[in-house]
């Protein structure tokens, strides 16, 4: 079992950037691959990023593709989300959520593949 905490939100200014870091406990990060989500009040959660277990492979949604960039470092058992070019849409609580796979499963995007989440970090993007 693995816990995460998300953290780097704020509040910005639209067009700039901000960095959110996902910090795992327990397990060992590398033993899943890992997604961040958003949500809104009174919307569901929507995907936003994922990246496989070694970090060589990645997914975007295409609201955010070429905007935002997933990485991680698995010798610090953390996961990055790079957000640049902000948008007031891009307002919402990110969550970093953890899946566990073996290291050729295809990149996933449902939520609902996800066992593990943090408790989300709130970016508030202003125009």
């Amino acid at each position: 079992q693995v816990s995460l905490v998300e953290s780097g939100g704020g509040s910005v200014q639209a067009g700039d950037s901000l960095s959110l870091s996902c910090a795992a406990s327990g397990r060992t990060l590398s033993a899943y691959g890992v997604g961040w989500f958003r949500q809104t009040p009174g919307k569901e959660r929507d995907f936003v990023a994922a990246i496989s277990r070694g970090g060589g492979n990645t997914m975007y949604s295409d609201s955010v593709k070429g905007r935002f960039t997933i990485s991680r470092d698995n010798t610090k058992n953390v996961a990055f989300l790079q957000m640049t070019s902000l948008e007031p849409n891009d307002t919402a609580v990110y969550y970093c959520a953890a899946r566990s796979q073996i290291l050729t499963a295809p990149l996933n995007g449902d939520d609902r593949a996800y066992t593990y989440w943090g408790q989300g970090t709130a970016v508030t993007v202003s125009s």
